[in-house]
């Protein structure tokens, strides 16, 4: 079993900052991929960035050129950095890791943006 915990949601204003972190129960060096998704209200679950074992990023393209997703190996943490946060961010953040035991999601940290 992979434990992922959150962390780094808040409360911030259109135009602000956020840094999220997962933090891993496993060595995260070897994981295929890990990734951020985000689900509002009354939508479905949507990636966000998702960063694979060799460092290829993908972004969604409502946060390219905003946020960047980044990984310590060494902290087996995963970081979402937010910059110009949108009202349209407004949504609970999951953390994913799918890995040869399976995939595995976090509980999910609340970012609300206020315009």
């Amino acid at each position: 079993q992979v434990q992922l915990v959150e962390s780094g949601g808040g409360l911030v204003q259109a135009g602000g900052s956020l840094r999220l972190s997962c933090a891993a129960s496993i060595n995260i060096f070897s994981v295929n991929r890990m990734g951020w998704y985000r689900q509002a209200p009354g939508k479905q679950r949507e990636l966000v960035a998702r960063i694979t074992s060799g460092g290829l990023r993908i972004y969604a393209d409502s946060g390219k050129g905003r946020f960047t997703i980044s990984r310590d190996n060494a902290k087996n943490t995963v970081y979402l950095q937010m910059n110009s946060l949108k009202p349209e961010d407004t949504a609970v953040y999951y953390c994913n890791a799918d890995t040869l035991m399976g995939e595995f999601w976090g509980q999910g940290t609340q970012v609300t943006v206020s315009s």
